[in-house]
């Protein structure tokens, strides 16, 4: 579905667009995990109610997360907040930006719930929680909402819970401590404020799960045994023209551009004996690896979901690919924990 625009509309929109985005990508840093100050680029004009697709037949399968039934292939929220991580190609960020207007979103989102995606992973970015609201109440959407709040994470947790409530407020179904919060806190020597963020969250009644790019920050929940519901923990190999080279890795965190998962090897070893539901996320590099090949690696590295952002237009064939790789029953040394 393409939302009705004209040529003359599109351009009017791209220019009024382009004037808000110059401060933006001018300082915009491609490999920094901070949170994007970004917004959605309005309709064309006043959008039609949304009509969503006939249920096809090729389904994802679903699993228990929690209480929550939701599809073993999750929808990413990064492409959707206009955040590609598309390394030097600064480009990609703009063209994203216009390509995923809010009417554009609303389709992705109804696409993959008619192919049984029903969760949507992503970060409080500006906006996030109106749009989500707009397209679960007025567009009537059904997709289950697993956030993570970007607030600072300091002792007393302050800003924290106070993102905490508002997301609750909202109907969030589950939320998650941000990857970017976990690394540095497991960096910085103060692990038990993940645990303190966790109980947090759990005491308001939600399920809480806790995401890493760093390995230690899931050690580090295990040695403490946080009561965290699930990981979201990234996982890719890497044998892709960009991977990172033996000697770049010289530390447990991926701070050379290119690669999120520093110790593929390790993390799958690590997980096996977790016995949390594991949602791996940057399976394809950001783009790097083929769909097959990173699902497939996931799968057999012991994922129990798979994290993926998704264009619109790629949403069919990723459900194909995953629903053929779990249909081959690949090898698995971890077993399924969900």
């Amino acid at each position: 579905m393409v939302p009705s625009c004209t040529r003359r509309d599109f351009v009017k929109g791209s220019v009024l667009a382009s004037a808000g985005l110059v401060a933006t990508v001018a300082g915009h840093t491609p490999h920094s995990r901070a949170a994007e100050e970004t917004s959605f680029l309005p309709p064309c004009q006043e959008p039609p109610p949304l009509q969503t697709p006939q249920s096809p037949k090729e389904q994802v399968p679903k699993a228990k997360l929690g209480h929550l039934q939701i599809g073993r292939l999750l929808l990413g929220g990064n492409l959707l907040t206009h955040y590609t991580h598309s390394r030097d190609l600064r480009y990609v960020y703009t063209l994203t930006q216009h390509y995923n207007t809010r009417e554009k979103i609303f389709q992705t989102m109804a696409l993959a719930e008619s192919h049984g995606i029903n969760a949507l992973v992503i970060h409080t970015a500006p906006g996030v929680l109106e749009m989500l609201k707009e397209y679960r109440h007025h567009r009537g959407g059904r997709m289950h909402w697993i956030i993570c709040p970007t607030a600072e994470m300091k002792p007393g947790l302050k800003e924290f819970q106070e993102q905490v409530q508002k997301m609750i407020d909202v109907g969030t179904d589950a939320i998650y401590i941000w990857g970017v919060r976990a690394d540095a806190l497991v960096s910085e020597g103060e692990p038990e404020l993940i645990g303190q963020a966790v109980e947090l969250v759990k005491a308001k009644g939600l399920l809480c799960g806790v995401g890493a790019h760093d390995l230690r920050v899931i050690q580090e929940c295990e040695r403490l045994k946080v009561p965290a519901d699930f990981y979201i923990k990234t996982l890719h190999h890497h044998q892709y023209p960009t991977g990172p080279k033996p000697e770049q890795i010289t530390g447990p965190t991926a701070e050379i551009p290119g690669y999120w998962c520093s110790h593929p090897k390790e993390t799958i070893e690590l997980m096996e004996k977790v016995e949390k539901p594991w949602i791996a996320f940057k399976v394809m590099a950001a783009g790097a690896i083929p769909p097959a090949n990173a699902f497939r690696y996931a799968i057999r590295g012991g994922a129990d979901f798979i994290l993926a952002g998704m264009f619109d237009f790629e949403i069919a064939d990723d459900v194909r690919i995953f629903n053929q790789i779990l249909a081959e029953n690949p090898k698995r040394s971890r077993p399924w924990r969900a």
